[in-house]
C-alpha cells in the first residue's frame, strides 16, 4: 500500500486525510473510495478537468501526462507545473501530498442546488 496525503480543501477534506492507496489505482478513484468527494464530471473518461489535483511531493514517480491528459490541463484552473488529472494519474510505490484546488470550471455539481 503507498501513502496518500491529501492537504485541506474546505469541502471536500477540511482537516485533510491520510490514505493508504492500491498501486496501480487511479487517484481519482482511490479518492472517491475513502470518501474524499473530488468532481468527476467525465465519469474518470479523461474529457474535462474537474478531478484536476497538483501534487505536492512525489510527482516524478507519477507516469507521465498523455497528450490528451496535458492539452485538458491547460483548461483546468489553477494549473501548476505538478497539477495532473486524478483520474489518468496512476498510483506507484512512492508517497504523494496531493492538493485539490479550490476551484473548477465546472459549472454545475451534482448534488449541489
Amino acid at each position: 500500500m503507498t501513502q496518500i496525503i491529501v492537504l485541506p480543501h474546505a469541502e471536500l477534506c477540511p482537516e485533510g486525510v491520510v490514505i493508504e492507496a492500491t498501486p496501480g489505482a487511479s487517484l481519482c478513484q482511490t479518492l472517491l473510495e475513502h470518501e474524499v468527494a473530488i468532481e468527476h464530471a467525465c465519469e474518470m473518461s479523461c474529457a474535462c478537468t474537474t478531478c484536476h489535483i497538483v501534487v505536492r511531493e512525489g510527482f516524478a514517480s507519477l507516469p507521465p501526462a498523455d497528450d490528451l491528459e496535458e492539452d485538458l490541463l491547460d483548461k483546468a484552473w489553477g494549473l501548476e507545473p505538478t497539477s495532473r488529472l486524478s483520474c489518468q494519474a496512476l498510483v506507484g510505490e512512492t508517497p504523494l501530498v496531493i492538493e485539490i484546488p479550490r476551484y473548477t470550471i465546472n459549472m454545475t455539481k451534482e448534488g449541489h442546488r
